[in-house]
């Protein structure tokens, strides 16, 4: 049977990695993103490149209207949503708490977890009504430990890992799969928004080991789709074999 899946923030790193494992193995797609030009040329890419239908929706998972409005234009024939990627997230700066950014803050709590919470409750209800579903939250080892100057991502991720839980206590009468999939070191565009640009910063994170790669983690999220109707794996950490904690590395 063929599935749908729904991916946030698909423009770029994980989701874009998702969305092509997903459109190799003939998914009907959902993506969404802010960046219309970049999301509608992915999208057409795929669709010439795999033969399978895409659904492109240009909203801020920041923005509950905004969000409303895409469930709501939805066409019937697109509404039966198999797998729901909340994968929308970011970091920005590496302030001790006395000198955080509030703008800093804002954007790591409205996308990482309010975004997710106003995609989760405006598209869940489209599973619930089927008794058939699985969500998965893209959260990090950061949602595991906490680290020097990591402060408000660190709650962020914990929230994700909370509610994650959660998700999967309320919605395990409705027979709807919920994942935690919690990454550690990705090399993607992550250090470079947390370091605000500063390629050079961002590149220094990952020098001396292998980090993971956005397909390394997409591997995994399709990974945990394939599996039977009555297995649900509820929470993964993934990190490189060369690193042992958030902060504890093995580099050469």
């Amino acid at each position: 049977m063929q599935k749908t899946v729904l991916i946030t923030g698909a423009t770029s790193g994980i989701g874009e990695a998702a969305a092509k494992i997903f459109a190799k193995n003939g998914c009907k797609l959902i993506l969404t993103g802010r960046r219309e030009d970049r999301l509608m040329d992915f999208s057409n890419r795929l669709v010439s490149e795999f033969g399978i239908e895409v659904l492109p929706l240009v909203f801020d998972v920041r923005n509950l209207e905004s969000v409303q409005n895409a469930v709501d234009r939805l066409p019937e024939n697109w509404k039966t949503i198999d797998v729901l990627l909340n994968n929308a997230g970011l970091a920005v700066g590496l302030n001790p708490i006395q000198n955080g950014a509030i703008d800093d803050w804002e954007r790591m709590i409205d996308t990482n977890i309010k975004g997710l919470l106003y995609v989760t409750r405006c598209f869940a209800p489209l599973m619930i009504a089927r008794n058939s579903g699985h969500i998965i939250n893209i959260g990090s080892i950061a949602g595991k430990e906490v680290y020097a100057n990591g402060n408000v991502y660190c709650a962020t991720k914990h929230a994700v890992d909370a509610l994650t839980k959660a998700m999967r206590i309320d919605m395990v009468k409705h027979g709807i799969k919920v994942t935690q999939i919690a990454p550690g070191a990705v090399e993607t565009e992550f250090s470079i928004v947390r370091f605000k640009g500063d390629k050079g910063a961002a590149d220094n994170v990952y020098k001396g080991f292998t980090p993971l790669t956005a397909n390394d983690i997409a591997d995994v999220i399709y990974y945990v789709t394939s599996l039977p109707a009555h297995v649900c794996i509820n929470d993964l950490v993934i990190t490189p074999t060369a690193q042992a904690s958030a902060t504890n590395f093995y580099k050469v």
